[in-house]
């Protein structure tokens, strides 16, 4: 028997046998495969990227025309003494652009009048749906838990109309308080190419004075950056990236213990008094198999707020480019956490030499990839099946309305619009994009439940942009570098690993194949960049003066120039003129409030709405105010809002 055994090894390992020539024509065969099919997802990608690039250049055309792509945001604007930086930069554009320079709107530093706007719209939703039989007297009703008071919509007349202002003086509430000029405006141009130029071009020999880019969408702006003085932005970036860096080390901690629980034989060794725990059946399979991608998904849930911080301090002029920025650390850190630490720790903790040289890095991968599919098959169920159940049904939505509704006894059934969280879904299609690109070679176990995932997430995606989201501001495609770049990279990396396999193998003519392809991959990947990238960063020329030259010839380009004043103001005022000289003016500039003696009740309603950018129920339905006369009485504009306004 033992002699038999031994010819029957001989036979399988002899050179001449047949089995021995279809395995060795097998492999190279893989070689074959894997070049075609990079061929194939390579060309995917190009048509795929030109349709897109089509589609972006379809929505800057097609759309209506935006206010944004006549502004030009102007910041560290210089500073001189004896005038003010709206003088300053209308002097700039006066003399250096004459022939296309509007107008321009100055950024202010009012905090004051911020948080009273804000006030303000927390007491316009709090009224939105107010029953019609409103009461003056002050009433509490009994919390459903505690039993304190809790606020309720009716009304509480101040007796003292003094006690409103909590102690200010109106002669604290200036100009020079409230509406403080900061080194930073939207400038306004005749046409959409006069402002591409100018943020194009380098403006002064000082690189870091009247910085120009194109202005983003008014909804889109975020006020709070624009404060900060543009020389600080490079530090800020600096600091954000040694932030983002020292937590991805931090994280490193909880995925290595993560990593350790998903060996158990190291494990028992390690902690002896736990082996008789690690021999039941059941034990073991939740241990091994689900609890470490639970606990994984547990504390990624603080990575998303960390990152949109970051974005923040780095002093990101609109929200978009923030989420963006977020989307970017969040997929660097994920890729990196998920992927390669997850293999480096578990290399690690089976004590394997984990990449001793250069050389050693695609076998190295080959050996280790393979022994985390089961934890990434698991992670895949746990993040990316759960993840969809929980999109479409909004669980954490859900309980806080709930709990809302039960703690303060609100019948209100509004809710808060939901926005789509590009910079956390993104980065998962991404990277289970990546794993199944790593594991086709040598793990394709896990192809399928990813497929199955893509195809869920398509449907489930698709319904919840369509009838779920609320759309705030347009992406215009922008997000798409992120997805070619991030598959190129799985792609150069998937060669790699099978470069590392096939040298394991010993076929050298399929590792032969690889390394030309890997090559390939790179110059694929430069092509596209300058083939495709300035279309996702830039306007073409050509587009926006077809634009201009069509809006001109119907006659629309007057009536987008009267709107261009009002749509950047930092205080949305619906009565304010829009200056016509080319000079600029405050927020309450060319503005004239009526006596409020004279007004009818109807008409200092509306210009109460007007004010503030209160959008009132439209059905139809009368409110009665008999029983709060205030309510309906011009008395609601106070002298003191009147004398505000007047000296503003």
């Amino acid at each position: 028997m033992a002699n038999r055994g031994c010819t029957r090894k001989f036979i399988w390992s002899h050179p001449k046998c047949s089995l021995s020539k279809i395995l060795k024509k097998v492999q190279n065969g893989c070689g074959f495969i894997v070049l075609h099919c990079t061929l194939l997802l390579q060309q995917l990608v190009f048509f795929s990227t030109l349709t897109i690039a089509k589609m972006r250049l379809g929505h800057i055309t097609s759309s209506a025309p935006k206010p944004s792509q006549f502004t030009v945001l102007i910041r560290a604007i210089p500073w001189h003494p004896e005038q003010s930086y709206s003088d300053t930069l209308s002097k700039y554009f006066t003399n250096y652009y004459s022939s296309c320079y509007l107008s321009h709107q100055m950024v202010y530093h009012n905090g004051i009048i911020q948080r009273l706007l804000h006030d303000a719209e927390r007491v316009c939703l709090s009224l939105k749906h107010v029953s019609p039989e409103i009461s003056c007297k002050p009433s509490l009703t009994p919390c459903n838990f505690c039993g304190g008071p809790t606020a309720t919509n009716s009304f509480h007349i101040l007796s003292n109309e003094g006690d409103s202002v909590k102690g200010m003086e109106l002669g604290e509430l200036t100009v020079t308080t409230t509406e403080q000029e900061r080194p930073a405006a939207f400038v306004f141009f005749k046409t959409r190419y006069d402002a591409l130029v100018v943020s194009e071009v380098l403006q002064s020999s000082n690189p870091m004075l009247w910085v120009s880019d194109l202005a983003p969408e008014p909804h889109d702006v975020y006020w709070r950056n624009l404060n900060i003085p543009y020389r600080q932005l490079w530090i800020r970036r600096i600091a954000t990236l040694v932030g983002a860096v020292a937590f991805m080390f931090v994280f490193l901690i909880p995925v290595t213990f993560i990593q350790g629980l998903t060996q158990l034989e190291q494990l028992s060794h390690a902690f002896p008094f736990l082996r008789g725990i690690l021999k039941k059946k059941f034990i073991n399979q939740v241990i091994t198999g689900y609890l470490p991608s639970v606990i994984l998904i547990l504390f990624f849930y603080a990575v998303p707020p960390l990152m949109m911080y970051f974005s923040a301090l780095e002093g990101c002029i609109s929200r978009s480019i923030r989420k963006n920025s977020a989307c970017i650390k969040i997929l660097y850190f994920t890729i990196w956490n998920v992927f390669f630490v997850n293999i480096l720790s578990g290399s690690v903790i089976r004590q394997l030499n984990v990449f001793s040289s250069v050389r050693d890095i695609p076998a190295q991968l080959a050996r280790a990839v393979p022994t985390q599919a089961g934890f990434f098959t698991t992670y895949c169920f746990t993040s990316g099946w759960a993840s969809l159940a929980c999109e479409i049904m909004q669980p954490m939505a859900l309980i806080w309305n709930l709990a809302a509704k039960a703690i303060s006894t609100n019948k209100d059934e509004s809710y808060e619009t939901l926005r789509f969280p590009y910079h956390t879904e993104i980065p998962r299609l991404l990277l289970f994009g990546l794993l199944g690109f790593t594991n086709s070679v040598i793990a394709p176990l896990i192809l399928p439940f990813l497929l199955i995932y893509f195809f869920l997430a398509y449907l489930i995606y698709k319904n919840q942009i369509l009838n779920v989201y609320i759309t705030k501001y347009e992406s215009g495609g922008k997000y798409w570098p992120i997805f070619h770049n991030t598959t190129i990279f799985s792609l150069i990396l998937t060669q790699i690993i099978a470069l590392g396999f096939f040298g394991l193998k010993l076929s050298t003519v399929a590792s032969g194949f690889t390394i030309p392809l890997i090559l390939l991959t790179l110059l694929f990947s430069e092509y596209c960049r300058h083939r495709f990238a300035p279309i996702f960063h830039k306007h073409p020329a050509q587009v926006l003066i077809d634009m201009d030259r069509a809006d001109e010839m119907t006659g629309k380009m007057e009536e987008l120039h009267k709107k261009l004043h009002s749509v950047y103001s930092q205080i949305p005022l619906h009565l304010q003129k829009s200056s016509s000289n080319g000079e600029s003016s405050t927020p309450f500039a060319n503005q004239e409030l009526p006596d409020p003696e004279k007004l009818k009740p109807e008409e200092g309603d509306a210009i109460a709405k007007e004010l503030w950018g209160f959008q009132g129920n439209e059905s139809g339905q009368e409110h009665d105010t008999k029983s709060c006369p205030s309510a309906s009485s011009p008395e609601h504009l106070t002298p003191k809002m009147i004398e505000l306004h007047k000296r503003n």
